[in-house]
């Protein structure tokens, strides 16, 4: 579905002008309450037995990150999103920045050191870089036009931009935001409108470049890597049960024990201290446990339901700004979800990712919930033109009434006075103007 025409600049439209803007898209707002408020439910059930003292310190850590999320999204969704076209530049510099410092002055976990500790609150830079690489590459290519058709002036600088950000992120390393970021941001560049031909060559020599990199990692010595044991043991977990396979294995079981109606809120046996993180990555398993097939497969389908509707807010705006920022943020959750699920499923190699809108997390929640904030200002925009359509509709209906009315009329020649069809008598008004046409028709 790529975009072959450049839209109309902020300039050119007329509605922006009139400094009024519309609602929001109501269900959209809706749904992204009604899975937070699910995220919250599962966080505290995940992590309730977690601490003997108190059953609410994550979920009360939680319920703050929330809070300063809503804010963010609700100051976001204020804001004219071509406002974020004129601050990227210095936006995105002081993400750069804080790439760069990453490595040297953050705090190292689970074997990567993507965490600026600062205070009360601890920051993860990759998470604002992702939400600043899709407005950067929304205004790039916005600006190109058809130009990224061009290989060389279109196509490439986007990817310089890519490649840059994802080196600065494997330096932690953090290789599944790297994966997100790069789908994303091709997703971006294919709707953005290049050729299918440059497409295909980026995934061949990406695949092709992949491929070395496995395969030079594993000749100098990379076989006790625990990246390369996430890939070995995707093809039999149960092979290594106790040991690398272990967290899959938990994962599976949780499923199996939920059955098709579940074992029950609270109820789940897997977050005793089975599950690593059952609060974080592992949250989708714990929702398995207790609610069961039927109840995950109701939670499936609102979280498609609202993917859903943010792509069609997207496709829905009037510029290529709007539509390709919009297009950016669903399919970096869409994507984000699809490999959380993926991994704990056993269908995609494990990587550690959480869950948007339902795992725990600080920066994540707060960035993802301010990411939705933009993408209701883009649904603002268009629904206000729909109002005023509507509204115009409407009057134009109420002056129709007041006005005569035939089902069929023929115009009357010079000696005849002959009409076919029933004129409405009902309103005085009506019955009035019908009778004064009939006589001058006749003169």
């Amino acid at each position: 579905m790529a975009v072959r025409n450049q839209r109309a600049l902020p300039s050119d439209r007329s509605t922006s002008a009139s400094g009024r803007r519309g609602t929001p898209d109501f269900l959209f707002l809706f749904l992204t309450f009604l899975l937070v408020c699910f995220g919250f439910a599962f966080v505290f059930s995940a992590s309730m037995a977690l601490n003997a003292n108190t059953p609410w310190p994550f979920a009360f850590k939680q319920a703050i990150n929330i809070t300063v999320g809503i804010f963010c999204m609700l100051v976001c969704m204020n804001i004219d999103y071509r406002k974020f076209q004129k601050w990227i530049k210095p936006l995105f510099i002081s993400v750069v920045l804080l790439l760069l410092a990453t490595p040297v002055i953050g705090a190292s976990l689970n074997n990567a050191r993507s965490w600026i500790k600062l205070g009360f609150f601890t920051l993860q830079p990759t998470e604002l870089a992702k939400l600043m690489v899709i407005l950067y590459l929304a205004g790039l290519l916005s600006r190109k036009g058809e130009g990224i058709r061009d290989f060389k002036t279109g196509f490439i600088p986007p990817l310089a931009v890519i490649g840059f950000i994802s080196a600065l992120i494997m330096l932690q390393p953090d290789f599944g935001s790297t994966a997100i970021l790069c789908a994303c941001a091709l997703v971006m560049i294919f709707v953005g409108g290049a050729r299918m031909r440059h497409m295909f060559l980026l995934g061949l020599a990406g695949a092709c470049l992949a491929s070395l990199f496995a395969a030079v990692y594993l000749l100098i010595g990379g076989e006790g890597n625990y990246r390369i044991d996430r890939f070995t043991t995707f093809l039999d977990p149960f092979s290594d049960a106790n040991d690398k396979g272990y967290q899959i294995v938990q994962a599976l079981y949780a499923f199996g024990h939920g059955g098709t109606f579940g074992a029950g809120f609270g109820q789940s046996i897997q977050k005793l201290h089975y599950l690593p993180l059952p609060y974080n990555d592992f949250i989708f398993p714990v929702i398995g446990e207790e609610l069961g097939f039927i109840g995950t497969s109701i939670f499936l389908l609102v979280y498609l339901a609202f993917l859903w509707r943010g792509l069609i807010i997207a496709l829905r705006s009037k510029e290529t700004f709007g539509m390709l920022t919009g297009v950016g943020i669903i399919s970096l959750i869409g994507i984000q979800a699809f490999i959380n699920m993926g991994g704990v499923t056993n269908t995609i190699p494990m990587t550690g990712v959480t869950l948007p809108l339902i795992s725990y997390g600080g920066t994540s929640i707060v960035v993802t919930l301010m990411s939705l904030g933009i993408l209701l200002s883009i649904s603002r925009d268009y629904n206000k033109p729909e109002k005023e359509k509507a509204a115009e509709k409407k009057k134009n209906a109420r002056l129709h009434r007041r006005t005569l009315t035939m089902t069929e009329m023929q115009t009357a020649l010079p000696g005849q006075r002959r009409f076919t069809g029933p004129i409405r008598q009902k309103d005085p008004f009506v019955k009035g103007s019908s009778s004064c046409f009939v006589l001058s028709a006749g003169l």
